[in-house]
């Protein structure tokens, strides 16, 4: 089968494992091994000092609150893989160093693990079109695409307006309307997960 990736999964009703349910994933890799993509719906919203600790081996940010502080952080949770593992998604930024874009998930969306675009983003005018993202979704060998085949997720083209700019609460239904569908029409056939 052929890549998928780059694409938007978006969870069919039927998905309704918690931490898939009316989800909207950036898919960002899909090969023979398996996949790997980010939850971008999913925000947390923390408050306090936040303590990072970047460990350069594992790319690992820590982050412990302590405490009142006047700015709140947003974290997103890229799913149930991996949760103390991050990474910066980052829109294309026309200024950005190209070693803090990091690399290139499809047009103007990249990955980066700098941690000096990490101290910038917990600064106090953090970059525009950033997201700190917490764990991953993944799949093995043939895993997404049998979930595929059950009806589990509709594919969608990257929409990096959609991820960077819509409510999380909304971008479910939004991207399922940008596909022309309703989502209060959408088959629910047997579950998966």
């Amino acid at each position: 089968m052929p890549s998928l990736a780059p694409s938007m999964l978006l969870s069919m009703p039927q998905l309704v494992h918690p931490d898939f349910n009316r989800t909207v994933v950036l898919l960002c890799k899909h090969d023979q091994t398996g996949a790997f993509g980010l939850v971008v719906n999913r925000p947390l919203v923390t408050s306090g000092p936040v303590v990072v600790e970047v460990r350069a081996e594992s790319d690992l940010v820590e982050r412990k609150s302590t405490g009142s502080s006047e700015r709140e952080l947003q974290v997103w949770v890229g799913g149930p893989v991996e949760p103390q593992r991050s990474w910066i998604l980052v829109g294309h930024d026309e200024d950005a160093a190209e070693e803090q874009r990091g690399g290139r998930i499809a047009d103007g969306l990249y990955l980066s693990t700098s941690p000096d675009l990490l101290y910038r983003l917990l600064g106090s005018k953090p970059p525009r079109r950033t997201r700190l993202i917490v764990g991953y979704a993944g799949w093995g060998p043939g895993q997404l695409d049998a979930e595929i085949q059950e009806s589990a997720w509709l594919i969608s083209d990257v929409d990096r307006e959609l991820i960077f700019t819509t409510p999380a609460d909304r971008m479910w239904e939004a991207a399922i309307r940008r596909l022309g569908a309703d989502p209060a029409t959408l088959q629910i056939s047997r579950g998966v997960h």
